[in-house]
């Protein structure tokens, strides 16, 4: 990215590591001279004691652009000569100020891109007629947002930074996989949560979902996710949350009630709707799962399948989140029809249609991971084993991907799964880790990750292992790393 700085005034001293001249003021930024962009704001901001500079910028690289970046530097020494771009999420449409501000603030130049669109939540009709618009959403924002954060850094600062990094979860993560196979050079450190990196195919288990529950008595309404919950959680361990999701075995027509039983039972119409949420979109032409579902343990919990996928009611459930982000996804993504109904539409053949069409704009799915390995990156990868939203085992279908393409990934690679954690934060479990801070010692340090302590005020903290391990109790009221069971 070409920039020239122009008519820039007073400087500010500064004592950033590794550069050794004057800072130029946050107000002058506004003369900096960007490739199809402009600087549309440049302010002095304070968080506390720490002074910072907010730059706002939009970015116009084809005719139907309108990519909004804002960039945050902190001033003088306050900075500590690194950068760390942070992801949005579901179909973006906002930029988080207030997550930047705070990034700042703890040091980091920080910036963020509402992804090419103004329209915040679950609709994607700004995509309908706009095909650039989707690829400005899909990946061309979160280049140009690298780009600009770094050439306004430099004008500040007299040079750009030590260091790089991308963070984000849930589309966020989507991105960071998005950065690293794409453009593999632009971070030296890369921290993906719960990817929807197979974003194409995550309308496809949301299609199947609905078009279950939309049978003649098949809804899960409350009571019968209260049962689900619990019946999962007796069988798995008896503990609040399932510690290794993997070795449950759960099928819930164990609860499919029997001749003359009404209560504390699911319909046969129940049980398919529960078992094609946890096994995944099967292909009505092939009987193959073609994409994975969801693990039990926390169907009940709030922000977990009645938020996603259930709704709050029957009658509702068209608020449910996943309903929301497939219909929207498949109206305006791919087929440019407002009026589609998913609810109709064959899973199999025509879903792969549409998937093809969508994927090699919004999906992140490549495991060659070649470039981003040579230069040195790293990269991070956790998801919560009771995520409603992306089902943990597609990070694990990526994970075993990256690995067939790649051979041994243990030098650049980590992936941690959450037991008990919902979708990117929250659950039953232990889930506060600071994902940042372990890829910057890996990154500057050379310290790799391995068992990490994950945290939470109310439930005390629980062991998380790289996968494929697993924490296991050695026995003497601790725990410890151990491979995996096979079978």
């Amino acid at each position: 990215m070409k920039w020239m700085m122009m008519a820039l005034g007073a400087a500010l001293a500064v004592a950033t590591p590794g550069l050794a001249r004057a800072e130029v003021a946050c107000a002058d930024l506004k003369g900096v001279e960007l490739d199809h962009a402009e600087v549309t704001a440049a302010s002095a901001e304070t968080s506390g004691a720490v002074a910072l500079c907010k730059v706002s910028v939009t970015s116009r690289p084809t005719s139907t652009s309108d990519i909004r970046i804002e960039v945050w530097i902190p001033a003088g020494g306050a900075w500590n000569g690194k950068f760390v771009q942070i992801g949005n999420g579901g179909f973006a449409g906002s930029i988080a100020s207030g997550r930047l501000k705070a990034t700042a603030a703890g040091g980091y130049a920080a910036a963020g891109t509402d992804n090419g669109h103004q329209a915040a939540g679950t609709s994607a009709s700004w995509a309908l007629g706009y095909p650039e618009k989707l690829v400005d959403f899909g990946w061309r924002s979160l280049k140009e947002t690298a780009d600009i954060a770094k050439a306004l850094i430099k004008a500040q600062k007299g040079g750009g930074p030590q260091t790089s990094y991308f963070f984000g979860c849930s589309d966020g993560g989507r991105e960071a996989l998005m950065m690293a196979q794409r453009f593999p050079a632009d971070f030296d450190g890369i921290v993906a949560g719960a990817p929807a990196n197979y974003m194409s195919r995550l309308f496809g288990i949301g299609a199947a979902n609905q078009q279950a529950l939309a049978r003649p008595g098949g809804y899960l309404g409350a009571p019968q996710l209260q049962l689900l919950q619990k019946a999962a959680l007796a069988q798995c361990g008896g503990e609040a949350f399932i510690r290794d999701p993997a070795a449950c075995k759960f099928d819930p027509a164990r609860l499919q009630c029997k001749v003359g039983q009404t209560e504390e039972c699911l319909t046969a119409a129940q049980v398919h709707s529960a078992r094609t949420i946890y096994d995944g979109r099967r292909h009505p032409q092939t009987g193959k799962i073609a994409f994975p579902g969801f693990s039990p343990g926390a169907e009940a919990a709030g922000g977990s399948w009645q938020a996603w996928t259930t709704g709050p009611s029957a009658d509702r459930i068209g608020q449910a989140a996943s309903y929301q982000f497939t219909s929207n996804a498949l109206k305006y993504f791919a087929y440019g029809d407002p009026a589609f109904n998913f609810l109709t539409m064959d899973v199999g053949a025509q879903f792969d249609r549409a998937q093809t069409k969508m994927a090699p704009i919004i999906d992140s799915a490549s495991p060659n991971l070649k470039a981003f390995k040579a230069r040195g990156g790293k990269l991070i990868q956790f998801h919560g084993w009771n995520d409603p939203a992306i089902p943990a085992k597609s990070s694990i279908l990526y994970y075993e991907d990256v690995g067939r393409t790649m051979g041994d990934t243990s030098g650049f690679y980590r992936m941690y799964l959450v037991p008990g954690m919902l979708h990117c934060a929250g659950g039953a479990g232990p889930n506060t880790v600071d994902w940042l801070a372990l890829v910057d010692r890996w990154v500057v340090g050379k310290d790799a990750p391995g068992p990490v302590t994950a945290t939470s005020v109310a439930n005390g903290s629980q062991l998380l292992c790289p996968y494929p391990a697993v924490a296991r109790s050695d026995g003497s009221g601790g725990w410890a790393c151990s491979s995996r069971k096979k079978g």
